[in-house]
């Protein structure tokens, strides 16, 4: 019975493929470097961008019966813990997101709220580890801020953004409301 001959790649065939392989190669790599320069700065965001705290009506009545909300790694590699708060009777404004504890200051240093004195506390999560005895006020004066609007009926916090740019983009959103003025820290 005879045998099939498969197909003969000869010396010549070998060369072309191999050329064409280097060509190929060399253009792709051409044209990963000419994107990498035409732009004028990188931006890299890791993790989320957004963090959906929920809807309006019903985080702004849990806020005003049991303090503002902790939302331990909102969006991040394990280290971004914010509190979202509420102040006014109104949940379409006056929402602020703030970092449970200052820049600089280690995760085992974070504020929790006392709900009878009305402030946050900063305090040590770890016994054998201590804290500055500090507090701060319901507007979080003090911590780092996070940008925060209103989308749908939906408290969004921005992760990487400016609150500035928040407050525009949401002015350009019929309907939507960006934080309230009367948020402001007192100048100290």
């Amino acid at each position: 019975m005879p045998v099939a001959r498969g197909p003969q790649i000869n010396a010549r065939s070998a060369v072309l493929v191999g050329i064409t392989g280097v060509l190929t190669a060399t253009l792709l790599g051409a044209m990963v470097l000419w994107l990498a320069r035409s732009s004028d700065s990188v931006i890299f965001q890791m993790g989320d961008t957004q963090f959906d705290a929920g809807f309006i009506g019903r985080q702004s009545a849990e806020i005003t019966s049991g303090g503002p909300i902790l939302y331990p790694d909102a969006g991040s590699s394990g280290e971004r813990d914010i509190y979202v708060q509420h102040i006014g009777d109104d949940p379409e404004v006056g929402w602020l997101a703030f970092s449970a504890r200052r820049t600089g200051d280690p995760r085992q240093c974070s504020v929790l709220w006392d709900v009878d004195r009305r402030v946050f506390e900063l305090v040590s999560s770890d016994e054998d580890f201590s804290c500055d005895p500090v507090t701060f006020n319901e507007l979080g004066c003090g911590l780092p801020r996070v940008p925060v609007g209103v989308i749908d009926d939906k408290v969004i916090v921005f992760l990487n953004d400016t609150q500035e740019e928040v407050d525009g983009a949401l002015a350009d959103t019929e309907g939507d409301a960006p934080v309230g003025p009367n948020l402001d820290c007192p100048d100290s």
